[in-house]
């Protein structure tokens, strides 16, 4: 599979156009990794349930793209350029939600970095730390600030992490991105029990196969792995982004009121 003919499959984050049931409605919600994939189907799925939604990424030229599309489409957002390996960034995106909208409602944390697939051991020892930085430690460091930021506000609040299900299992194609994905449902969990008293649920989803520039970069240096992957579905196919972000706007709503602490697979079924 080329990368053609993955942005034909939805690399992109288009989001078909579906009646909205205001699931956010009212809501301020921040999206890392909104520049490309799930995070911009992402951007334009919680702008259609009526969230005002604030986007951070690395790349300022994608990030006024979704921006723009969602602005098009008659939702408000806006955009602050963060890298999630630098934790000064990672509580700036925050700060500037706040002094946009007052507040913090919704966060969903889905900025992530993949590895070079291979087994663990041959993997250079600057990118295990580079995975970390962003899949592990910049998660925490966001978690720590959204929710020093939602205490200010009223609730009811909620956080959602991008996890992935390669963490649910032994991952010896992608050991690094698998056990730092593990490592933040534990966070999840921790942070769900937490903070659950204040009013804050803290979820994450957990996509399987799903047509991204992630995935290319995978098929690229693994051809054929893709279609190995759909064959282990149930649903023989992967997710288009946007499939991935209806989940993470249920878990975001008040329509998952009484759900916190759970990692839910997004994924064909292959969890089964």
């Amino acid at each position: 599979m080329d990368d053609e003919t993955t942005r034909n499959r939805g690399a992109h984050g288009d989001v078909p156009d579906r009646p909205s049931a205001r699931m956010l409605d009212g809501k301020v919600a921040l999206i890392t990794g909104a520049g490309r994939g799930i995070g911009a189907a992402a951007a334009r799925v919680f702008a259609r349930e009526g969230a005002a939604v604030v986007l951070a990424a690395r790349t300022e030229s994608q990030l006024a793209d979704v921006t723009a599309s969602v602005r098009d489409s008659g939702g408000v957002a806006d955009y602050v350029v963060c890298d999630l390996a630098d934790g000064s960034d990672v509580r700036a995106a925050v700060e500037r939600v706040v002094e946009l909208h007052g507040r913090l409602d919704v966060a969903f944390n889905n900025g992530a970095r993949g590895q070079p697939p291979g087994q663990f051991d041959a993997l250079p020892d600057e990118v295990l730390d580079d995975v970390y930085r962003v899949d592990f430690r910049g998660q925490w460091i966001a978690m720590a600030a959204e929710v020093a930021a939602m205490r200010k506000g009223r609730g009811p609040h909620a956080i959602v992490n991008t996890s992935s299900v390669g963490s649910l299992r032994a991952n010896p194609v992608l050991p690094a991105y698998g056990a730092m994905k593990r490592a933040l449902n534990s966070l999840t969990e921790s942070a769900a029990a937490a903070y659950g008293p204040e009013g804050i649920r803290v979820n994450a989803i957990a996509p399987g196969t799903t047509f991204t520039e992630m995935l290319d970069a995978w098929e690229g240096a693994s051809p054929g792995i893709v279609e190995r992957l759909e064959a282990a579905a149930p649903l023989r196919r992967g997710a288009h982004p946007h499939e991935i972000a209806e989940a993470a706007v249920w878990l975001a709503s008040e329509r998952a009121s009484f759900v916190t602490g759970v990692v839910l697979p997004v994924d064909g079924g292959v969890a089964l």
